[in-house]
């Protein structure tokens, strides 16, 4: 081949060439129909040869697909593969929506276009091409085996390839977001019916006024409770067993822990 100009590439990036897919159009079809993606080679803008590469759905996928669509969720797909592929594979994932053939800046603008619509949207990516979506989507779901790019763009990691992790992850922050609500309402609650009494703003009517003593047992009881209740999280089970552990990041400066589930629970 010295001397010779050889270029590979998808479809779309031979017909930018000029170079003729008609002789194995067929078969290209008839892969991409399998779930598989047709990769071209042309030498000196001419055919060579044509061969598919298939990526195959990670364990679990099914599962998480539809247990996702039961808690409300609504599942996308965004691929640069061609979209007769792309169809192939989410229909046997369960996915209705897909978008094809899209580059990386597009994945990132189709979820801009989402948030402006108001929705909150979680990505799920591994590769170097799926970064500024991670970093763009209102949380960026990074699998721990993909690359470290996209696992530094990422808000959560799953340590292993298994999208189950997502699933319980999401149920985990809503628990943790209920928790963290109960705890406040509890706090705020005792506080402010408290608070006044120490004062002593029952004691014109009741001559009642509350011993500091008491006041301190009152507070230490309502710390007992936070805590307690906080605890409580530890029982966690997940709704679909899954051997994909999931990394939560620590809250940054300046964000609170439940700006942090918030993040993943919505």
């Amino acid at each position: 081949m010295r001397g010779r100009l050889v270029q590979v590439g998808a479809d779309r990036y031979m017909n930018k060439l000029g170079v003729d897919l008609t002789p194995v159009r067929a078969m290209a079809e008839r892969w991409a129909a399998e779930a598989r993606t047709p990769v071209y080679a042309a030498v000196d803008n001419r055919l060579a040869a044509i061969l598919a590469v298939s990526d195959p759905l990670k364990k679990g996928s099914v599962a998480a697909i539809r247990a996702l669509r039961e808690m409300g969720m609504e599942a996308a797909m965004l691929t640069g593969d061609n979209e007769r592929t792309a169809a192939a594979v989410a229909a046997e994932a369960g996915i209705g929506r897909v978008l094809a053939e899209v580059l990386p800046d597009q994945k990132a603008a189709e979820i801009r276009r989402l948030q402006q619509k108001r929705r909150k949207v979680a990505f799920v990516g591994d590769g170097i091409n799926d970064a500024p979506a991670l970093a763009q989507a209102d949380v960026g779901v990074a699998i721990g085996t993909g690359t470290d790019i996209a696992i530094e763009a990422g808000d959560v990691v799953l340590m292993s390839g298994d999208l189950r992790g997502i699933v319980n992850a999401v149920a985990l922050a809503k628990k943790t977001l209920r928790t963290i609500r109960l705890n406040f309402v509890w706090a705020y609650g005792y506080n402010v019916a408290l608070i006044p009494v120490a004062a002593g703003i029952l004691y014109p009517w009741f001559q009642l006024l509350l011993n500091p003593m008491l006041a301190a047992f009152a507070m230490s009881i309502s710390s007992v409770f936070v805590v307690t209740n906080s605890l409580r999280l530890r029982r966690f089970i997940s709704p679909l067993p899954a051997s994909a552990a999931v990394t939560w990041p620590q809250p940054g400066a300046g964000e609170p822990l439940a700006d942090t589930a918030d993040k993943y629970a919505a």
